[in-house]
């Protein structure tokens, strides 16, 4: 084992930060030379991580692989109480988690506790539903046989995770696959590794044993995630991230047929009916579009308003805007800094797109000029459907606001996107609610709320957002395949 990178940020929460390395077959090992990672708020470097390379790669699947006989066998009541005992040493480590997901994602401390305890409650959930995975027994259709189907963990996963929810993605793609009993190897994003590494000396605290779980952080994705797809011994790919990603990762594991959940992006419309309690929309509204800076796949990318109730929702909604406070998530603020100077710069294109396609802006509309990559709160309003918002996620703190005439150019107007994730409704009216629901191409549908996240709902899209759920009872299920046992019985026996 090599010297461990060192942390250099020199800050109150120093102590808190985890081991720095990769963590392979149960141990932390340095890399190929280190990077750095960056507080969005200030530009500062909070610690330099390992760096790994297709070598490191393969070491960790090579693990996974060896680790994946032992672990599929042992009984779901030791699987479980393995989780459980994860669970307790992530709860008494709450400070350590929030602080450090703040210092390298600049989201507010009081998101990241929210993402934290969200976080706990998934690692809950699946320690849970070890013991109660049950399959079926029944009668062949002529009779002479029984049908047995029984499930069985996949194998070895490959679990890449995003920056915007560091805890939270790892925790609902591992949780479900170390309780299915398989193995996993998790790539962190490069801008968030240390949440990331935080859980999974959780993990090596907790008693898992070596090579069931290991950690790889990286500044070259591809040079990991090719090989590995490439490698027949790697079964399942479970991804969060950009529709052009998942793509070109389901076309590399298209060789050796890997098993593939796609959590991609998406067009969040936020439909305000004329029958809506407003100032419930507006407080939704808010939530749901600046959460994490707006950078959240089920944000809300389109605000539709039917235009009985549009002018009332509309000034309610900038005057909330105008008032939320920007800075560093240490502070009490509502809103941090965009995750890299590239994500912020690239908003004023974004904002002179939007006006040039008859937008107005009625708030904010500028990079704030402070140390950090800080965006204002911004509304843009169109007085009709646009196409320019059009599978156009904004992945940012811009809320766009469409006036529309009735339901059912609001309906066209939310379908017309080759995203299905998120979508949201307001309405008083319960047959509405539920009509409306129905008819939105979505996996998943807000009504009268903006957050949905919940360990016992699934969590998923359709169209391009992607393939497969995350939590709910089918979550587990992603990560096992159903084995059918044809048993032959002799039914004439004459000793029965």
């Amino acid at each position: 084992m090599t010297e461990q990178p060192k942390a250099i940020r020199p800050d109150p929460f120093q102590a808190l930060l985890p081991p720095l390395g990769l963590y392979i077959d149960g141990a932390w090992l340095d890399g190929t030379g280190r990077f750095p990672v960056f507080n969005p708020a200030d530009g500062s470097v909070v610690a330099e991580v390992a760096d790994a390379t297709a070598a490191h790669a393969e070491a960790a699947l090579a693990a996974a692989d060896r680790a994946q006989p032992g672990w599929r066998r042992l009984p779901p009541r030791r699987r479980a109480d393995l989780l459980h005992a994860a669970h307790r040493l992530m709860c008494a480590r709450e400070a350590a988690f929030v602080q450090t997901m703040t210092l390298e994602s600049g989201k507010p401390l009081t998101e990241a506790q929210g993402e934290f305890r969200l976080s706990a409650d998934f690692l809950l959930w699946f320690a849970e539903q070890v013991a109660h995975l049950h399959g079926t027994y029944a009668n062949a259709s002529h009779g002479g046989f029984r049908v047995v189907v029984t499930h069985q963990p996949v194998g070895p996963c490959l679990l890449i995770t995003p920056w915007n929810f560091p805890l939270l993605m790892i925790v609902r793609k591992a949780g479900a696959a170390l309780a299915a009993g398989c193995t996993a190897v998790v790539k962190t994003a490069q801008e968030t590794p240390l949440t990331g590494a935080l859980f999974m000396q959780v993990l090596h605290d907790a008693g898992f044993p070596a090579g069931v779980a290991n950690l790889l952080h990286t500044r070259h994705s591809a040079a990991i995630s090719e090989p590995l797809l490439r490698d027949p011994r790697l079964r399942k790919v479970s991804f969060t991230g950009s529709t052009r990603v998942g793509a070109r990762l389901m076309e590399l594991g298209a060789g050796n047929i890997v098993n593939s959940s796609m959590e991609l992006g998406g067009d969040g419309p936020f439909l305000v009916l004329d029958d809506a309690d407003i100032d419930l929309a507006v407080e939704q509204a808010i939530i749901c579009k600046f959460r994490n800076a707006g950078q959240a796949c089920v944000a809300a990318n389109r605000i539709i308003v039917d235009r009985r109730v549009e002018a009332a929702f509309t000034a309610r909604f900038v005057a909330r805007v105008r008032a939320l406070t920007v800075g560093n998530g240490l502070l009490p603020v509502d809103v941090g800094p965009m995750i890299s100077a590239r994500q912020r710069d690239r908003l004023d294109a974004v904002i002179a797109t939007l006006v040039a396609a008859g937008g107005t802006v009625l708030a904010g509309g500028r990079a704030i000029d402070a140390p950090g990559y800080f965006f204002e709160p911004t509304v843009v309003r169109f007085d009709a459907p646009n196409p320019v918002m059009c599978s156009n996620e904004l992945f940012a703190p811009i809320a766009t606001v469409f006036a529309v005439d009735g339901i059912g150019e609001a309906l066209a107007f939310a379908n017309a996107s080759r995203y299905g994730l998120a979508s949201y409704v307001f309405t008083r009216d319960l047959d509405r609610a539920v009509a409306v629901g129905e008819a939105l191409e979505f996996g998943m549908v807000g009504i009268n709320r903006g957050i949905m996240a919940d360990p016992a709902a699934p969590f998923g899209g359709t169209k391009a957002s992607g393939i497969g759920r995350e939590a709910g009872h089918e979550g587990i299920y992603e990560f096992l395949e159903r084995k059918y046992m044809a048993v032959t019985v002799r039914e004439d026996r004459g000793d029965l």
